[in-house]
This record gives C-alpha cells, sequence and structure tokens, in this order.
C-alpha cells in the first residue's frame, strides 16, 4: 500500500509529465487563438459592418473546416497506442501527408459548394457579399491548415511539441502586420477591407504548413509505408471526432447566423464573446490533448493505474485553471470587452452574455478534458453521441425557445448553449467512470483466470 505522501509524490509526478507535454501545446492553441483574435481586433477597428461579416463568415467556414480536422485529431491517439504497443509507426509519416491532402482537396470542395448556399440563409443585405467574399478566399487556406494539423498531430504523439508550436508563435507575429497592411492599406497596398483578412489567413496558415512539411521533410525518407490499413484506422476513429466538432462548432456557429440575421450589432457583440470563451477553452484544450496522448500510450501498454493517474491529474488541471478564468469575467466584465470596441451598444449587447460564459467555464473545462481521455482509449464514438444530444437535442432548442419565443435574444442562445456545456459535461463524466469500472472489473477477472491456472 502507497502512504498519503507517496501518492502525493506519484501525482505530483504525473502531473509535470502533462505540464512537459501540454505547455508547447498551449503556446500553440494560444498561438491559433489569437490569431483569430489579432482577426477580430482588426475587424473592430475597420468597422462594425466587418466585424459582424466575419463572425458569420467564420462560423459558416470553420463549420465546415472542423470537421476535417476533427478527422486529422485521430492520428495523435492512433500513434500513441501503437507506440505504447511497441508496434512500428514512424514508417506511418507519409501516409499522414497524403491523408491531409486528401482531406484538403474534398473540404475545399465541400467549402466552395457552400457558398451558393448563403444568399438563401437570409443575411442582413450589407452582410452577404462581405461572408461570401471572405469563405471564396479563405477556402485556398485549407490546404496549408490540414498540412500543418496533420504533421502536428503526428509529430505529438512522440512528444515532439516544441517546433510545431513555434511556429504558431511565429504566426502569431507576422499576422498583424500582414493584417493591418492589407485591411487598411499600408505601405502602399490597396485597403481590401474583408478581402484582406482572408487573404492574410491563407498567406499565415500555407507558412505553417510548409514550415512544418519542411521540418518533417527529413524524417519522411526510408520511412514510407504504403499501407492503407493506417487511413482506415484514422477514418474509424476520427470519423466519430469529425461529426462531434462539427456538431460542436455548428451549435455555437448556428447562433452566430442566427444573430445575424438581427442586426449588426448583437452578430459584433457575440463574436467578442466567442473570442474570449474559445481563448479560454484552449488551454484546457491543450491538456486534453496531452492526456489523450499519455493515457493513449497507457491504454497500448494495458497499465490501467497509469491510465486513471493521468486522467485525474489532467482533469484536476483544467478545473483549476477554469475557475480562475470564470472569476475574472466575474470581476471585470467591462473592461475585457472594451479591449476590443468602445460602442456602447455591442458593450451593453455583451456585458450579460459575458457573465454566463463566466457560469459554465469549469463545464467547458470538463467536457473536453473528459474527450481527451475517451479519445486515448480510442473510444470516439461515445464523444459524438453526447456532444450531439448535448447540442442538438437539449442545447439549441432551449437557446433557440428562449432568444426567440421569449424575447431574450442573444442572451437565451447563450444561456442554451451553456446548458449544453453542462450536458455534455455531465454525460462524458458517466461514460468515462463506467468505461472503467468496467476495465477494472475486467483486468480483476483476467488476475483471477491465471491465479486458477497456476
Amino acid at each position: 500500500m502507497e502512504t498519503v505522501k507517496q501518492k502525493i509524490n506519484t501525482f505530483e509526478r504525473y502531473t509535470k509529465e502533462l505540464i512537459t507535454l501540454s505547455w508547447p501545446m498551449i503556446i500553440g492553441n494560444m498561438g491559433n487563438m489569437l490569431i483569430g483574435v489579432e482577426d477580430v481586433f482588426v475587424a473592430a477597428k475597420h468597422s462594425t459592418d466587418t466585424l459582424a461579416a466575419i463572425s458569420v463568415a467564420t462560423a459558416i467556414f470553420m463549420s465546415i473546416f472542423i470537421s476535417g480536422i476533427g478527422l486529422l485529431m485521430s492520428i495523435s491517439p492512433i500513434v500513441s497506442n501503437r507506440r505504447g504497443g511497441k508496434k512500428r509507426s514512424k514508417n506511418l509519416l507519409m501516409m499522414t501527408v497524403i491523408y491531409s491532402l486528401i482531406l484538403s482537396v474534398i473540404f475545399f470542395a465541400i467549402t466552395r459548394l457552400s457558398l451558393g448556399f448563403i444568399e438563401k440563409i437570409g443575411l442582413t443585405p450589407v452582410l452577404t457579399p462581405l461572408v461570401k467574399e471572405y469563405i471564396d478566399i479563405c477556402s485556398f487556406s485549407i490546404f496549408g491548415a490540414y498540412l500543418y494539423n496533420a504533421l502536428k498531430e503526428f509529430l505529438q504523439a512522440y512528444e515532439i511539441v516544441l517546433f510545431p508550436n513555434i511556429v504558431s508563435l511565429a504566426a502569431i507575429i507576422i499576422n498583424p502586420f500582414i493584417c493591418f497592411a492589407l485591411v487598411f492599406g499600408l505601405w502602399g497596398l490597396p485597403a481590401l477591407g474583408v478581402k484582406g483578412l482572408a487573404i492574410t489567413a491563407v498567406i499565415v496558415r500555407t507558412f505553417m504548413g510548409i514550415s512544418l512539411f519542411a521540418f518533417c521533410h527529413r524524417f519522411l525518407r526510408n520511412q514510407i509505408s504504403k499501407t492503407f490499413e493506417y487511413i482506415k484506422e484514422l477514418l474509424k476513429v476520427g470519423w466519430p471526432i469529425a461529426i462531434s466538432l462539427f456538431v460542436e462548432f455548428s451549435g455555437f456557429n448556428v447562433t452566430a447566423v442566427l444573430v445575424g440575421k438581427i442586426s449588426s450589432v448583437l452578430t459584433a457583440a457575440h463574436n467578442i464573446i466567442i473570442t474570449f470563451a474559445s481563448t479560454t477553452f484552449m488551454i484546457p484544450l491543450a491538456i486534453s490533448n496531452a492526456m489523450a496522448v499519455k493515457i493513449g500510450y497507457a491504454n497500448g501498454q494495458n497499465n490501467l493505474k497509469s491510465l486513471k493517474r493521468y486522467a485525474i491529474c489532467g482533469i484536476a488541471m483544467i478545473f483549476l485553471f477554469m475557475s480562475f478564468t470564470a472569476l475574472v469575467f466575474v470581476k471585470f466584465p467591462t473592461q475585457l470587452i472594451q479591449i476590443f470596441t468602445s460602442d456602447i451598444f455591442v458593450i451593453q449587447a455583451a456585458l450579460p452574455v459575458i457573465l454566463i460564459v463566466a457560469g459554465f467555464q469549469i463545464f467547458d473545462g470538463l467536457q473536453v478534458g473528459f474527450s481527451g481521455v475517451l479519445k486515448g482509449l480510442k473510444l470516439t464514438k461515445p464523444i459524438m453521441i453526447t456532444t450531439a444530444i448535448a447540442y442538438w437535442v437539449i442545447g439549441i432548442p432551449l437557446g433557440c425557445t428562449l432568444a426567440f419565443k421569449y424575447n431574450l435574444g442573444l442572451y437565451g442562445l447563450w444561456m442554451g448553449l451553456a446548458i449544453a456545456l453542462l450536458s455534455a459535461a455531465l454525460i462524458s463524466g458517466s461514460i468515462i467512470m463506467l468505461k472503467l469500472k468496467q476495465m477494472e472489473s475486467k483486468r480483476s477477472n483476467n488476475e483471477r483466470f491465471s491465479k486458477n491456472i497456476l
């Protein structure tokens, strides 16, 4: 039996391992998010219509884009499980690149097809052409973005996380310069407005993809496998992640589209609020990804004790961080909103909503942490089912009812999203508890069987 001091030392070690793996991911995730924050900042400085337009445009674009990212997110848990089981996996890097290219072509085509439906959504007349222009150009950024994410996932499985996130940091630095130059027409360039934001996205994402490919190129030599079993496994594990991400993002993004039919002010307020919620979400997401890698490795080794310890330590880290962010939102709501805008109408619309975000921070963190555990166990279908129920059976219908039947508008829609996150945390947490009990029971039965044989 371990003493209390030994248990504390053990959990400290597991926590340090998760921190060591997750901090570069945190930097990378925050980098990706900060690029979006920079875009919102530049758009807000340009005009309220520009801010509203990219809110709706990114809502539509990201709902498609993120589905492909979900299919790529199966790379890390699968490769880490192979590593834990002492199976060869380095030779799968080229197939990973091919897989990203195939997905890029498919989702590029889907994005292009979506352009024909934008006029049918019923946006305010000023937003429709701006939204179409942004998505039209931004579709070309998919190739670089998918290549970067595929290689990042592969390297992450080997706990090589520093360089991919250095690339992300470099993108943060170059993004605002290009953005300001193209949006406002600096250094002799034409002022392109919304078009400038989209062109910047293409340049930055292409840079990220090419940079990481150049880093990985040396590993591609003599490490090529033509097996398509790997891609089949990626699709098998990845499609539920893709659907769950689509469901979750569309749940948030349908709010932007619905608000876009009401007014530019509410749409701008929604964009600022979702920027805050998404930014705080990046740190739990990084910890969740680190948990998926560590738990995947432990699962490949059939090491239930390590698996549970990584899960407990990761969830505890997420809980503490999101509790802190909730406190910040409660104490400084006006000051946070004023970072992006001085428009009194936008501030008044955003203030009550940011307090809702403060209320669901812990549940938002817990549900993504639980997803990391399930991904590490390669149990991605429960993630999909949980997300679908939480958003489209519970949260979105409730939000629409509050918004349009009881005239609560943006506040009502975000209340629905808060209930969705609470539901997702409760359902996924219950699934994990049940699965761990099953694994413990199976291990006990195997031990008894082995003793009886001996």
